[in-house]
């Protein structure tokens, strides 16, 4: 297959008759796509990946200058996806075309680490990480997000009901549980990020889950965990014991049928 796809690659036409050549484009553009056909999206570097993404363009510098100079300037691909689109676009050389295409191209491999489980079902905290990782743990501000669950820990609804600051976000309760109900939620698991990297709970952090446990009480719904995500870790106030007491029995079933955290 891959003899198959070169031999179409060195021939210049794809293997329904069109040209898969770029035309006009750049050598760099040109090798890096080769690369890709013969060994697979996985064997390129950084630098070539943006470069297939872009393709040969009309203005100077090219596409593998340009590549390097963003990569080099922004600190790698983890930094680069939190660029805000009219930034990136406003760069040298980039503009709103070449801006969106890199920032979709990222979005879609953030994306492709999610769930591919249409309503996964997440039963420790580790677990919750690791499905909202890709979302949140890129993000330049804060945003709070509501995990409602049925009764067997199958996840119904992600809600993102708060959007902030990069060191704020504040969270109206009425919006929390407007998606519980909607969902028809019997649990929740609260969720945000920390876009510093830290995702050590924070006095206000501590203070808004208290809030938030006390009024789910009221409408019978448990409160399993508050998941803090931060740059490749994340802090689960269940596991800690920050939630309050009221949660106690919550947090033991869910342990118990996670088969611990």
């Amino acid at each position: 297959m891959e003899q198959a796809a070169g031999a179409a690659w060195a021939g210049g036409e794809s293997a329904s008759g069109g040209s898969v050549r770029a035309r006009g484009g750049t050598g760099g553009v040109e090798e890096s796509r080769e690369r890709l056909f013969r060994l697979g999206a996985e064997a390129l570097t950084d630098l070539e990946l943006l470069c297939v993404v872009w393709g040969p363009g009309p203005r100077t510098p090219g596409a593998p200058e340009l590549a390097g100079t963003l990569l080099s300037r922004s600190g790698g691909l983890k930094a680069l996806v939190q660029e805000e689109p009219l930034a990136l676009s406003l760069l040298p050389g980039v503009g709103p075309v070449r801006a969106a295409q890199v920032l979709a191209a990222l979005e879609l491999g953030r994306r492709a680490q999610r769930a591919v489980e249409r309503r996964p079902k997440l039963r420790t905290p580790r677990e919750i990480h690791a499905y909202l990782a890709p979302a949140l743990g890129a993000l330049r501000r804060e945003v709070f997000h509501v995990l409602c669950f049925n009764a067997r820990n199958v996840l119904v609804h992600d809600a993102r009901v708060a959007e902030g600051t990069m060191n704020a976000c504040p969270v109206d309760p009425r919006e929390v549980f407007a998606a519980a109900l909607t969902a028809r939620a019997t649990a929740i698991v609260l969720a945000h990020n920390h876009p510093s990297g830290d995702p050590e709970p924070s006095v206000q952090d501590m203070g808004l889950t208290r809030h938030l446990v006390a009024a789910a009480g009221l409408l019978n719904i448990k409160v399993l965990d508050h998941v803090v995500v931060g740059d490749g870790s994340f802090v689960s106030m269940m596991e800690r014991g920050l939630l309050p007491d009221g949660e106690r029995e919550a947090r033991r079933a869910w342990s118990a049928a996670g088969g611990g955290g």
